[in-house]
């Protein structure tokens, strides 16, 4: 390195995924397809099922 410092990578814990509403088809939707791309490794998809899970909205 050109004169700069090295510094250590900070990581903090794994986030959980997120659990789908319960009666919510559009969340039951979502979390098969994570489910699936756990299944063949893509990472990505899986992030943005989990995205997509948190930012559904939901009447109480």
């Amino acid at each position: 390195m050109t004169g700069r410092a090295r510094q250590s990578v900070q990581l903090g814990e794994p986030v959980r995924d997120p659990e789908p509403a319960t009666g919510c088809d559009v969340c039951e939707a979502l979390a098969q397809q994570r489910v699936a791309a756990y299944a063949v490794g893509n990472r990505s998809k899986v992030s943005d099922c989990n995205v997509e899970i948190r930012r559904h909205p939901h009447r109480k």
